[in-house]
């Protein structure tokens, strides 16, 4: 993950758009305020530092520690977060924790094996939440969904960068993570939608493309400079305007072990 994500943390901190107060007020109401909710995956704390100031603590997890050291830095003062560095194959090494959120990042893990070994980690009544992962199509990440994707895709294949890495990275099967979580022991599943509007301004879309692992700084080495003025200047002639609009959609997947009263109420009905 080092590798992937070489020199985007300070991108993603500041271009990834964060997934907005209402799906953190869902999972703090989901978490509880006296719960301990690990973040596997945090990067540079998108999700961990807003619920920190929701919940009783926070376990940021990461593999890369430039997204420690940016998580770290917009932490601030706050005190009731623990940043970590480890990824899903350390879990058994973590400090206790009573839910599990993951905000784009399961799709890099052996999705069953991390499931599995939650089943034996978390207490009764622990939740797994996936955030960001909208089954319907055209999601506002899936590639040329919006409007300036089809530029960026053309500058990616002409500097050599395959877009497609990320999706096809590690475990990834091709089942939605709804899915890989139904035939998981957290099957009982809630799915909440939460839509906003954005707007992307021609530095914001840059950055953004830097954040990527298959278009990261590292990844782009010393013709870096050449690629950002590139992108420039080709979304600029397809849009002289430099103004985007997008609309982000973010759903909730929230994964808990089947309740026996219910299921048995369910049967009853």
């Amino acid at each position: 993950m080092e590798d992937l994500f070489g020199g985007a943390a300070s991108y993603y901190a500041r271009y990834r758009p964060g997934y907005g107060p209402a799906v953190i007020e869902h999972l703090a109401e989901t978490s509880g305020a006296d719960s301990r909710v690990l973040d596997l995956g945090c990067g540079p704390g998108t999700i961990a530092v807003p619920l920190a100031r929701r919940v009783q603590a926070v376990l940021a997890v990461d593999p890369a520690l430039e997204m420690l050291a940016e998580g770290r830095r917009l932490a601030g003062d706050l005190p009731n977060i623990v940043w970590l560095c480890g990824d899903s194959t350390t879990l058994r090494a973590l400090p206790p924790f009573d839910h599990v959120v993951m905000g784009r990042s399961f799709h890099w893990m052996n999705r069953r094996s991390v499931l599995a070994q939650l089943d034996e980690l978390l207490p009764p009544g622990g939740a797994v939440a996936l955030v960001g992962p909208v089954r319907r199509p055209g999601e506002p990440w899936q590639p040329d969904a919006q409007p300036w994707q089809p530029v960026e895709r053309r500058v990616c294949e002409a500097f050599g960068l395959d877009i497609h890495t990320a999706a096809n990275s590690f475990h990834a099967t091709g089942e939605h993570h709804h899915d890989v979580l139904a035939a998981s022991p957290f099957s009982e599943l809630e799915s909440r939608v939460f839509t906003r509007r954005l707007t992307w301004d021609v530095d914001g879309l840059i950055g953004l493309q830097l954040s990527y692992s298959y278009s990261s700084p590292a990844r782009l080495g010393d013709r870096l400079a050449a690629f950002v003025e590139t992108l420039r200047r080709a979304l600029l002639a397809d849009n002289p305007a430099g103004r985007w609009e997008q609309k982000l959609v973010t759903e909730v997947i929230t994964g808990r072990r089947p309740c026996p009263e219910r299921r048995a109420a369910r049967h009853a009905r």
